[in-house]
């Protein structure tokens, strides 16, 4: 018979002696050895295992004997280095034994997300990153509408690495204003839990088709429940509110048509200097009027949200009426 070298995986990012039920025969029924002192290591001593702090190839070689079994619980880095030089000594003497790699437990999908957290906590705490203990929820909110037009601009190009880049700087955005909150009064505190808390809660809320059942014909309906139940938690006189004012004026024009049309509200909008049918000539005529506005000295973007806001009001009028 040959020897048996384990090596035991296990995920830094989920409860010490999470393990799986092949794992936990493996640790109470072989000799363990490991490079440190960890959780893992005392619970597996507290559960009638065997856990030797070791260093070196020869200490898990001699545990195991000429045909027996034994167990390298990796750190939680993985022991990567440990790893390879036992590899390459197995290598070097064939037939001595056969090492085996076994994962007692493993990350779930989104575990990378508490890494985030744990990094930004050492940046925003004492000895971390002096620009970032300095920000506050204001002197970010820049930031946050520069990430979002970099991840748009990656959507609009098509270039999908850009935009796996671009959402990890919005990730950032909403990482590090949820650690500032945390430096907030008692009474004003909240934390990156409390975001996701409240995510879960609302993506719940809102698809009752997935959660609780509810029946729906078609993808319109869908839309309809969801702009229904958020009312209802908004408690909404108008339409119009909690529409971003601080959007770019096209994308608020727009925005505002829809949520009046959706809200069967009949609001005419002003009427157009001219007739396109096109995308390329509606491109053409807006570019045009932006050019005359800047002849005139105007701000065609001002002008387009004070239109646009104007048009509100209207429909606001109109829903009271």
């Amino acid at each position: 018979m040959t020897a048996r070298l384990v090596l035991l995986v296990t995920s830094p990012r989920l409860p010490a002696g999470l393990l799986t039920a092949e794992a936990w025969d493996l640790v109470r029924a072989h000799p363990v050895l490991a490079a440190a002192e960890t959780e893992l290591a005392a619970i597996v001593r507290a559960s009638g295992g065997s856990v030797t702090i070791a260093s070196g190839t020869d200490a898990l070689l001699a545990a195991a004997g000429p045909d027996g079994t034994a167990v390298w619980l990796a750190g939680p880095t993985g022991d990567e280095d440990f790893a390879r030089e036992l590899g390459l000594r197995l290598i070097r003497e064939p037939g001595r034994a056969e090492l085996e790699l076994m994962y007692g437990s493993w990350d779930p999908p989104g575990a990378r997300l508490l890494d985030a957290v744990t990094v930004m906590d050492r940046l925003m705490s004492p000895g971390g990153d002096p620009w970032k203990r300095q920000q506050t929820h204001a002197t970010l909110a820049q930031f946050l509408l520069e990430e979002c037009y970099e991840a748009y601009d990656a959507i609009e190009a098509g270039d999908l690495p850009a935009l796996r880049e671009e959402l990890g700087d919005v990730l950032l955005q909403v990482v590090l204003h949820a650690r500032i909150a945390e430096e907030l009064p008692e009474d004003e505190r909240w934390s990156v839990d409390d975001v996701a808390g409240d995510l879960v809660a609302k993506l719940i809320r809102r698809n009752p088709h997935v959660f609780a059942g509810a029946a729906v014909a078609d993808v319109e309906e869908i839309i309809k429940n969801w702009e229904r139940i958020k009312r209802a938690e908004k408690s909404r006189d108008s339409a119009m509110d909690g529409i971003a004012l601080a959007q770019p004026a096209l994308s608020l024009a727009a925005k505002i048509m829809q949520r009046a049309e959706r809200a069967g509200v009949t609001v005419p909008p002003p009427a157009q200097p001219s007739t396109v049918d096109t995308e390329e000539a509606l491109g053409a005529a807006l570019l045009a009027t932006v050019s005359a506005a800047r002849t005139g000295g105007l701000d065609a973007e001002a002008a387009l949200r004070r239109a646009a806001l104007s048009y509100a009001d209207s429909v606001r009028a109109a829903e009271a009426g």
